[in-house]
């Protein structure tokens, strides 16, 4: 059951991402829009009824994890994969900018209090990811947080890449399978987007001008040193990352996260990740 997949979209372990060389358009030989639409339907009847088992073994859950840039599509994309699930058996939190509560939490605390019960599926639209990604861009977001010790931000950082790592394996071990997925958008084509919601009149209301500061920051590269520090070790097979429950808990035992996958374009993506194989592997 849990024979290793290969995966295109795959991170590997070997701590040799770089965003740079990530691809930001779909493979050759991918299938058109009009067969992927078909293609997509079908798997999500498959996914409905896959949820009505792990709904009626109540014993694990399933976390998808969606980050992106701004118009990569993570919206269009989780309504894609959830469309014919029952809505009695998953859930959806957005995390925008942390409220005067979150803050005086730690910052796992708001994400982990949306976590999904046993036999659900929960999916995050943006994650605690956040914090060692655009935070890091912007430390005077750190100002707000009310730390103990703000005096060396590298050491900050390295906290929270342990922290996010023993988080992880603490929900492995408590049966929640992780799936995390980013969308990967070129510099062209997120402009292209940002100019037809200023065209369209329906899609007006999802640009701001925050867009286009965010879209000048130079904060891709720290995807790169997020992928490889909170990977950890690196003496497995990364192909390892497909096999789902068991592999998750096989990762986390040698301190690496479950791996992420990099995917492209949107109808594309939406079936890219309902062909993960994590989906029907469900442990017995």
């Amino acid at each position: 059951m849990f024979e290793a997949s290969a995966s295109p979209y795959l991170v590997p372990y070997d701590g040799s991402f770089k965003v740079a060389a990530a691809a930001t358009k779909k493979p050759d030989g991918a299938p058109k829009k009009k067969r992927a639409k078909k293609q997509l339907k079908a798997i999500v009847g498959e996914l409905s009824e896959l949820q009505r088992m792990l709904y009626a073994y109540d014993k694990y859950a399933i976390l998808c994890i969606f980050q992106a840039m701004d118009a990569a599509g993570k919206d269009g994309t989780i309504r894609a994969v959830t469309t014919g699930i029952n809505p009695a058996g998953f859930q959806v939190h957005s995390f925008k900018q942390p409220s005067a509560e979150e803050l005086d939490h730690d910052f796992l605390w708001r994400t982990s209090i949306g976590l999904p019960e046993r036999g659900r599926i929960g999916v995050f639209n943006r994650s605690y990811y956040e914090e060692v990604l655009v935070v890091k861009v912007h430390p005077g977001i750190l100002n707000n947080q009310r730390l103990p010790e703000l005096d060396n931000l590298d050491d900050i950082w390295a906290s929270r890449y342990e922290s996010i790592r023993n988080h992880e394996k603490h929900l492995a071990q408590n049966g929640i399978i992780i799936l995390k997925f980013w969308l990967n958008v070129s510099k062209d084509e997120q402009k292209q987007r940002f100019l037809d919601r200023l065209d369209d009149p329906e899609k007006n209301w999802k640009f701001s001008k925050g867009d286009v500061v965010e879209r000048t920051a130079i904060w891709m590269p720290g995807w790169s040193n997020a992928h490889n520090r909170i990977s950890g070790v690196h003496s497995c097979n990364p192909q390892q990352s497909e096999k789902c429950a068991e592999c998750s808990r096989v990762q986390l035992r040698e301190e690496r996260s479950p791996a992420w996958r990099w995917i492209t374009a949107k109808t594309y993506a939406a079936l890219s990740i309902l062909q993960t194989p994590a989906w029907c592997q469900i442990p017995p």
